[in-house]
């Protein structure tokens, strides 16, 4: 399939995780693929798979949350010259911890990573696309981007930042012709992040109680193919077993 433009994701760590799996989707539909993160051997390892299966990538290793990182990897992007037609900015971990105990470092690292870094990487995405007069982006958002419960109080008000800059960024790009989306993640991904730091909880799950990889990047795809004229801005999903 001959490419017809690129694709951008930030965030890409474990071959089973929601970046590597947009990568895939994305390069699967015809679409150069630049992928980016902090580790090099991760990113190594997605794009090699990519490549096994036919799909055209290119892996950037970068710290998002820092401005001049951040410049480099679009420098990058720019110098291929493609209409980027999606990005998804995925970057964020979760710390949680009693109010009390919560580190200001712990603070201000969860913020960084879905404030600043998205804030930078917006910057430098939304001066390509609206020079393009089109592009669609996502922002990986997170049940706590809609409420607060301990010990994920911080980690709610990064989450709970994030929204409020796609929201900002749709009021004003929307009419310029860019798709900006926010998704609430509102479950456990069934990807490698879930099954190595709490088994017993996955296992207990059962049979489709976690949000599996391709269900998730069917939806990502799908919202990015919608006409203008009916335009998702926010959506939620969740396994159909998961309270809400």
């Amino acid at each position: 399939m001959t490419p017809s433009g690129s694709a951008l994701v930030a965030g890409v760590g474990p071959e089973q995780g929601l970046g590597a799996a947009l990568a895939r989707c994305f390069a699967k539909n015809g679409l150069h693929v630049f992928i980016s993160g902090r580790s090099e051997d991760k990113l190594h390892h997605v794009a090699s798979t990519i490549q096994q299966s036919g799909g055209n990538v290119t892996s950037i290793a970068a710290d998002i949350t820092v401005e001049n990182s951040v410049r480099s990897l679009f420098d990058q992007i720019r110098a291929r010259g493609d209409i980027i037609q999606v990005a998804a900015y995925n970057v964020d971990s979760n710390i949680p911890s009693p109010f009390l105990e919560t580190s200001a470092e712990a603070y201000t690292t969860l913020w960084q990573q879905n404030c600043l870094g998205a804030f930078l990487f917006a910057q430098h995405l939304m001066a390509i696309m609206q020079a393009q007069k089109q592009g669609t982006v996502f922002f990986t958002g997170a049940t706590a981007s809609l409420r607060a419960r301990p010990p994920f109080t911080a980690f709610a008000a990064a989450k709970a930042g994030l929204r409020a800059l796609a929201q900002g960024l749709a009021r004003e790009f929307s009419p310029q012709g860019i798709h900006v989306v926010h998704t609430v993640i509102d479950g456990v991904i069934n990807g490698e992040r879930a099954r190595r730091q709490f088994p017993d909880y996955v296992k207990a799950k059962g049979a489709d109680g976690l949000l599996e990889l391709e269900a998730i990047v069917q939806t990502y795809w799908a919202i990015h193919l919608q006409p203008r004229s009916a335009w998702t801005h926010e959506l939620d999903l969740r396994p159909y077993k998961e309270t809400f």
